[in-house]
Formats: C-alpha cells, sequence, structure tokens
C-alpha cells in the first residue's frame, strides 16, 4: 500500500483572489481539517488556486489552472514515491470552486476526461454507444469517457455557482428594495438605459469606485447582440421591458445593485465590465450552461465523479415585510442561482444564510462566519459530500500508517 493524498483545490470567482476562502483561507483550513477526521486512512491538503486575471476567453483560463494543477500534483506524486501516478495515483483531487471559479472546475473536469489516452494496437475508435446530441444523458463530448484522467479529479464541489445562470431576482429585487416610488425608478432606470443602448455620453471618464468582487451575468458581446431578433428597441418602461434589462444589465447589477445606483457609477462600471465579458459571458448562454450540467452529469454517472452546487438562499433577515410585486412574480424563494427542474444535474443542496438581506451579499460572505449563520453546517455539508465521493477502493487501500 502506498501513501494516499486527497487534494482540496480551492478556485476563487470573477474578480476574487486568495482570500475569497477568508482573509488567510480559513474556510479551506476548516474543511481541511473537517475532512482529515472523517477520512483517517488518507492525507488531506488544501490548496488555493492565486488569483488569476478573470478576463478574455474561458477557456484559456481553464488552460492555465490544469497547467498550475497538473505541476502540484507532479510535485506530490513524486513526495509519495508513486510508481505509476498516470494508472494508479496516489493523489486525488478536489476541485472546489466559489461563484464562476465552479465554472472553470467543470470545464477543467470534462476536457481531462475527453482527453483519450493512447490505445495499444492503434485502436483509437470512440467506444460505442455513446452520443453528443445534447439531449438528456447526453452532453458535449464525443465518444468514450477517459476515466485515467490525470490529475484525477474526484468531484466538483461548487459553492453558489450560477451553472444554469444567475436568478433574475438577483436584479428586480434590488431594484424594488431601492427604489419607493415610481418617479425614482422611471429616473433612473431611464439613465441606466442611455448606457445599456447608446444614447448616452460616450465621454465620460471613467471613475475609481470599487470594482464587483463576485461572478456576474454577462450581457452579449457586440458579435452576438446583432444576431438577436427581439433586442429592446425604447418605449415605456414595464416589467416586461424590466426583464429584458435585468438579462442585458445584470454585470453592471449583480455584485450589489447599490453600488452602482447613480448614473456616474453606473457608467463607470458598465465600462469596467465591458472588457471582462469574454470571460463572463458563458452566463449569457443558456444552451451552452445547460450543455455543461448534463456532461457534468454523465461524468458523475459513468466514472463516479462527484458532482454538488450548495447554493446560498435568503433566510429569516429578507423575510418581506409585505408582499411585494416582484415576490408575486417571482416566488419567495430567493437565491443567487438559477435552480435547475428538468434537466439531471447532479446534487444541488441550499445553505441558508439568515442574517443575508439580499442576494449578492449571501453570495460574497459564504464564507464569513459572523456574517453567515449557516457557515457551520455549510462546512459539514461539504465534508460529508467529499467524504462520500472519496470512500472508495482508492481510499481503502492506504492506512493511517503510511503516514506517520
Amino acid at each position: 500500500m502506498m501513501k494516499k493524498t486527497l487534494l482540496l483545490c480551492f478556485i476563487h470567482g470573477f474578480k476574487g483572489g486568495e482570500d475569497t476562502f477568508g482573509a488567510k483561507s480559513e474556510f479551506a483550513q476548516h474543511l481541511a481539517a473537517l475532512l482529515s477526521v472523517a477520512l483517517p486512512k488518507i492525507d488531506v491538503r488544501a490548496v488555493t488556486y492565486p488569483r488569476y486575471e478573470t478576463r478574455g476567453d474561458l477557456h484559456e483560463c481553464v488552460s492555465r489552472f490544469r497547467d498550475w494543477l497538473l505541476e502540484r500534483v507532479i510535485d506530490i506524486e513524486v513526495a509519495n514515491g508513486t510508481p505509476s501516478p498516470t494508472v494508479d495515483p496516489s493523489v486525488h483531487t478536489i476541485l472546489i470552486g466559489h461563484s464562476m471559479g465552479g465554472i472553470v472546475a467543470a470545464e477543467t473536469v470534462i476536457a481531462l476526461a475527453n482527453e483519450q489516452p493512447i490505445r495499444h494496437g492503434g485502436d483509437s475508435d470512440p467506444e460505442p454507444g455513446h452520443r453528443d446530441d445534447g439531449e438528456e444523458g447526453g452532453g458535449r463530448e464525443r465518444g468514450g469517457l477517459n476515466g485515467m484522467m490525470f490529475p484525477y479529479i474526484q468531484g466538483v464541489l461548487a459553492f453558489d455557482t450560477p451553472y444554469l445562470g444567475i436568478a433574475p431576482g438577483v436584479v428586480a429585487h434590488g431594484a424594488e428594495n431601492h427604489y419607493n416610488n415610481a418617479a425614482a425608478a422611471m429616473t433612473q432606470l431611464s439613465a441606466l438605459s442611455t448606457v445599456i443602448w447608446g444614447s448616452g455620453s460616450k465621454d465620460q471618464p471613467p471613475s475609481s469606485g470599487k470594482q464587483p468582487l463576485a461572478a456576474l451575468p454577462a450581457p452579449e458581446s457586440d458579435k452576438t447582440k446583432n444576431d438577436k431578433p427581439n433586442a429592446p428597441k425604447g418605449g415605456g418602461w414595464g416589467w416586461g421591458k424590466m426583464a429584458v434589462l435585468a438579462g442585458a444589465a445584470g454585470a453592471v447589477a449583480a455584485s450589489g445593485a447599490a453600488a452602482y445606483i447613480n448614473r456616474e457609477q453606473i457608467t463607470t462600471g458598465w465600462s469596467w465590465v465591458s472588457s471582462h465579458l469574454e470571460f463572463v459571458g458563458c452566463l449569457a448562454r443558456g444552451e451552452e450552461l445547460k450543455d455543461r450540467v448534463r456532461t457534468m452529469a454523465r461524468l458523475n454517472q459513468e466514472l463516479d465523479i462527484g458532482f454538488a452546487n450548495l447554493y446560498t438562499r435568503l433566510g429569516r433577515a429578507a423575510a418581506p415585510k409585505q408582499i411585494s410585486m416582484v415576490g408575486t412574480i417571482l416566488g419567495s424563494q430567493r437565491t443567487f442561482c438559477n435552480l435547475p427542474s428538468k434537466i439531471s444535474a447532479g446534487v444541488w443542496k441550499e445553505a441558508i444564510n439568515d442574517a443575508a438581506t439580499d442576494e449578492t451579499g449571501a453570495h460574497m460572505t459564504m464564507f464569513e462566519a459572523k456574517n453567515n449563520p449557516g457557515y457551520a453546517r455549510l462546512s459539514e455539508d461539504a465534508r460529508d459530500l467529499i467524504t462520500a465521493w472519496s470512500k472508495n477502493e482508492w481510499y481503502e487501500t492506504s492506512t493511517r500508517g503510511d503516514l506517520e
């Protein structure tokens, strides 16, 4: 028997950093400690992917992350003295992503699982019986999956990752809470429309205001926007057009709509976010989002790769004092993420925050014990999921004696 290591790799979201999981990675270390008790036969380590530039092509970001992860895993395999790390690895990795970090994690394991190993005898034909039709049980991959991936990914655990997009209420509730009367709403929304649809000033200088930290829903780029047959063309403001606004300008409003609520700050926010649309633009492509989730569900079913999303839901602090129009239309369950309804999507478990008053606040304080009364429960749910994924033959072939 050889020494075994479970590597917990934490990945921050859009404009986040190493402090996403605590100023000194307290959540990461806390979860590693819980798992060390739950999985006594193996060594549990936690590493946090350093702050990365959340702009440009998503797949380039994934490629850079894979290179970084590969180096870390090889270092551990060498230290463990593993004879054949690609055939019988001593290191299994759990990718743990917050917000957009969960999409980076999913894209990483999908890429690894679709890399075909070299076959003896020159037989590289895909295994029969697999399809690439994008239907339920399908996904983007072609042919058979590679169960001998390296590094070996045991599971993807996401924290509030909008795999199916950001919930409309993130914007709608924030707008309703901020505006107390129709006149104020009309004034502000009219100002925002000039920024989004091109009738505002083009010469307004940027400001040095604070930047949003969490993953944002993105409006389409100019290339895709021109292909939209139902683009807004002006006219009166009703709930229908506010819904369009929520989709088109979500990048400005998410991470706290109040932070960019006046015209100058909105313009600054829009200018800043525009430079990052290529990275977060995947949140605006619905079929791509569903295809990614279907593919992860297939990896779970065929390769036993764990897949779960612990998503935030507002609790007592956000209880409405009166029935609102937004609540009537969108329902009372206030979450940051759109939730799956008809597609196979792995495990989705709510993480209730009874202190947060809005969705983005809950999203950004998941890992702060002082601002999230559900911190302990969140940690325990994460521990239980990873423990269930890791207790397998690989785990049983390691003993605590090998670690001492």
